[in-house]
């Protein structure tokens, strides 16, 4: 990959990351204000010593809370992620295959002209990897029991050079900051939803009373905006989803071709892709909202082997299949002419 492309991904990943993070404070800020909206449309003709939503602590609430989720996602995504698949790090190998994986990771940081990332290990028997950290001298590599097992030092050094491509390519910036927004625009939307079932804006409709023309006309606002509202925290858990499995298709190709770059083998990595994919069982300790960080999809579904509408809004990653023809092309190029192809 030239070096203007590679800094184009990067500014284009700087560029993703602030935006998401807008995006994030900006659906607190509507949870909140949109709330307060209602609450006051609901409450505005309500008898004199009734409640009247005045002052708009929902909205303010919600938005501090936006924006300190943010900052702790933005902090402390890299640990939440790898706190959440039980991973240990790696400090001192104690056997073979531990100092194997020291030794490519060491490899892979020369080649790539990064720090060493932190290594993890994450206690299962699939093959699989993921990088994670929010800058590059803070990274982390955590790879499965099972990937030591499966692979042969080729196989594995070639994996290793796809996750630190991702780091290099600042990939694992965003894809982490999605990972722990995903989780807390879930959890914001189920609560908000709980305190609809609770009644919270039902209560202050009850106190309203009668209607002339113009407690209708607030009524019937206020249900709009009810609606728009509990249209918003339905959806948003879906729309993020699939923001963080688009991020992640369109990055792993890049990281495919970066990696044959770093090892100047793409043929390892085809076979190790190959070994990844023909492992039969999940990934059970990499959880869904995860599962864009990973080399390949943890969830073992078939939808990623798909092509078309439904794969490419609803699949972790693009198709294995055309992952592993275009490295094989790759390495039938170098066989032919003794380089890779130019432009990656």
């Amino acid at each position: 990959m030239s070096e203007q492309n590679l800094f184009e991904q990067q500014r284009a990943n700087r560029r993703r990351s602030a935006v998401l993070v807008v995006v994030f404070v900006g659906f607190f800020v509507w949870v909140g204000f949109g709330g307060d909206l209602a609450y006051y449309l609901f409450t505005v003709d309500a008898p004199p010593r009734a409640y009247h939503h005045t002052i708009p602590w929902i909205g303010i609430v919600a938005t501090l809370i936006g924006i300190g989720m943010a900052w702790v996602a933005w902090r402390g995504g890299p640990k939440q992620v790898l706190w959440a698949t039980g991973a240990w790090q790696l400090i001192e190998p104690s056997t073979p295959e531990e100092q194997q994986l020291v030794n490519v990771v060491e490899e892979m940081a020369i080649a790539s002209g990064l720090p060493k990332p932190k290594i993890w290990i994450v206690p299962d028997d699939d093959p699989n990897a993921f990088a994670t950290g929010i800058t590059v001298t803070d990274s982390h590599i955590a790879v499965t029991e099972g990937l030591l097992k499966a692979l042969n030092r080729d196989e594995l050094q070639a994996v290793v050079a796809h996750e630190m491509a991702h780091v290099r390519n600042e990939d694992v910036k965003l894809m982490t900051l999605l990972a722990a927004l995903v989780g807390v625009i879930a959890l914001m939307s189920d609560g908000a939803l709980r305190m609809m079932r609770f009644g919270s804006l039902s209560g202050g409709g009850r106190s309203r009373g009668g209607g002339g023309g113009k407690k209708g006309g607030a009524g019937g606002l206020a249900v709009v905006v009810v609606v728009l509202w509990l249209i918003t925290l339905i959806v948003a858990p879906l729309i993020s989803r699939l923001l963080a499995l688009g991020v992640s298709r369109d990055r792993e190709f890049l990281a495919d071709a970066t990696a044959a770059q770093f090892t100047r083998n793409p043929g390892a990595l085809a076979a190790a892709l190959r070994k990844i994919e023909d492992a039969a069982a999940p990934t059970k300790a990499i959880k869904q909202g995860t599962a864009h960080l990973c080399i390949a999809d943890p969830l073992g579904r078939r939808l990623n082997d798909k092509r078309g509408f439904l794969a490419n809004a609803f699949a972790t990653h693009p198709p294995m299949a055309v992952r592993i023809a275009r490295l094989k092309a790759m390495a039938y190029q170098q066989d032919r002419t003794g380089a890779l192809p130019e432009g990656i």
